[in-house]
């Protein structure tokens, strides 16, 4: 397994735990599905080949697998529920960031992976998963 790899993993792991309630349930952003968190996607808004979105967490969230792999990412849904959760500006901030050209250094690689596992960490011991 490779360094992106591993931390888009870690990473994944985090965003379906964030939103988590006390049960362990989330709720998809794009259609409103309810399920356990080990259930859903790490939806991006916008694709994770634009790296400076990649690991932006607005642009990512908790998404049923439905609608992450078999709707496209439920676009519209996706806009919704992105101005339901972070603002109306939220969507204007995701285009302009996404027209920037990010290369991650094998250090800062390094950084995010520890970060993100450290949260999942806490995550996993404050809902006891």
């Amino acid at each position: 397994m490779t360094d992106i790899e591993k931390l888009d993993e870690v990473f994944s792991e985090y965003i379906r735990l964030r939103d988590a309630d006390q049960y362990g349930m989330v709720r998809c952003i794009s259609c409103g599905k309810r399920m356990r968190w080990t259930e859903c996607d790490a939806g991006h808004y916008v694709s994770r080949s634009h790296m400076c979105l990649r690991y932006d967490e607005k642009n990512v969230n908790e998404q049923c697998r439905e609608c992450n792999r078999f709707k496209s990412g439920n676009p519209e849904g996706y806009e919704r529920g992105l101005r339901i959760k972070y603002g109306r500006f939220v969507l204007e901030y995701l285009e302009n960031k996404k027209k920037n050209i990010c290369r991650l250094s094998d250090y800062e690689i390094e950084m995010l992976t520890l970060y993100y596992k450290k949260q999942v960490k806490i995550l996993r011991m404050k809902y006891s998963i």
